[in-house]
């Protein structure tokens, strides 16, 4: 089954009690039991809901994955992955991660004896460089957040491989549609919902997909155990967002390329961070496990002046100024300040978000208007 039909059919049956097409929505807290013991496969709703289990199968057939949960957020999701781990434990990090994720791993578990190593991961022997014997997780997010950097999933699934580590691979940017990274060797994919999959900027959510048994039924035990899960009316919304994601994401890598294009050429603008140029330090393995590059793009301006970027961000009139991403309208955001502030100054400028670096996620919106829009902004 190709992805456009499983996108809009895996896990998904008519209602059997009224033949509804679309999945209800089982807003309910508890089930019936005929017996003690005999039920119809729900008991309570923390544990499994028709709706969300409906969903989290959906999301896993796109990952060509066996198993799927959903979470009530992003950070939920990962927050499960690193329960999975003891005091002790190292972790290797990209340097260049989504703000809320460094501060999880650094403020939260650093402190229940979780070590994390964070490096560019675009050379793969400074990553085997930092393997100990307490190397247990290796943790991949690509295209970066937000200076867009890749990371070669097939050579990461070697290092953890021959580490007996866990690899997990943030697949948010790129989704399923771009890229498979448990094809390529990972053993979890993390994906914010909240994001592409959602796509339409009305939901709050995240999922793991596994085909690793052992790990699935840590992620189950945890998920019901911490019960940070995702709601049924909120798994209803994602199920009918991800109806239309494989025509979403090919209008944003449209727009997101002709974007590009135009930051190029722009005397205003410094360095633009987009995977699909040439130039980019790893486009020919963006090419390589990506099926396209998307629609996120950022950018910095010359002088590099906070005063300059915050007059672009607080003029365009269709780029809304907000946080988060991949929805159908096109966002800009100022990471320095928003999604990465939790990031010392010092640490994030190492890996390029300095103060006039600018975040676009290009919506489906047409593209002149977003164009003639970023245009006058600049000007």
């Amino acid at each position: 089954m190709k992805f456009g039909t499983k996108a809009i059919h895996a896990g998904v049956h008519p209602d059997e009690s009224t033949g509804a097409i679309m999945t209800p929505i089982y807003q309910t807290s508890t089930y019936v039991q005929e017996g003690v013991g005999n039920h119809k496969g729900y008991e309570y709703s923390r544990t499994s809901n028709p709706t969300r289990s409906a969903l989290e199968k959906n999301i896993a057939a796109l990952e060509n994955a066996e198993f799927g949960a959903c979470f009530g957020s992003g950070l939920a999701a990962i927050d499960c992955v690193i329960k999975m781990l003891n005091p002790g434990d190292e972790v290797i990090s990209t340097n260049d991660l989504y703000g809320g994720s460094y501060r999880l791993f650094t403020t939260i578990y650093e402190k229940f004896g979780v070590r994390f190593h964070f490096t560019g991961m675009s050379d793969a022997e400074s990553v085997r460089a930092l393997v100990n014997e307490n190397t247990k997780m290796i943790w991949v997010e690509t295209p970066t957040n937000p200076t867009m950097s890749i990371i070669d999933i097939a050579a990461m699934a070697s290092i953890a491989k021959d580490s007996n580590a866990i690899l997990c691979v943030d697949n948010t940017f790129a989704t399923p549609y771009l890229q498979n990274p448990l094809d390529l060797g990972a053993d979890v994919v993390m994906h914010s919902v909240t994001k592409y999959l959602g796509g339409h900027s009305d939901v709050v959510m995240g999922a793991l997909v596994t085909n690793n048994e052992k790990i699935a039924n840590e992620m189950y035990r945890i998920q019901n155990s911490s019960g940070a899960i995702a709601g049924p009316m909120d798994s209803f919304l994602v199920l009918r967002g991800i109806k239309t994601l494989h025509l979403r994401m090919e209008r944003h890598c449209e727009n997101g390329e002709k974007i590009a294009r135009f930051l190029e050429s722009h005397p205003k603008v410094d360095e633009v961070y987009w995977p699909g140029f040439a130039s980019h330090p790893n486009h020919e393995i963006a090419k390589k496990q990506m099926k396209g590059y998307g629609g996120m793009i950022s950018f910095t301006l010359v002088g590099n002046k906070l005063e300059d970027a915050f007059s672009v961000v607080e003029r365009v009139k269709i780029f809304a100024l907000a946080e988060s991403l991949g929805g159908v309208e096109s966002l800009i955001g100022h990471p320095a300040t928003m999604t990465h502030a939790s990031i010392p100054k010092e640490e994030r400028e190492k890996t390029g978000v300095v103060d006039s670096l600018i975040r676009l996620s290009v919506g489906i919106e047409d593209a002149d208007d977003l164009i003639e829009d970023l245009k006058q902004a600049l000007a």
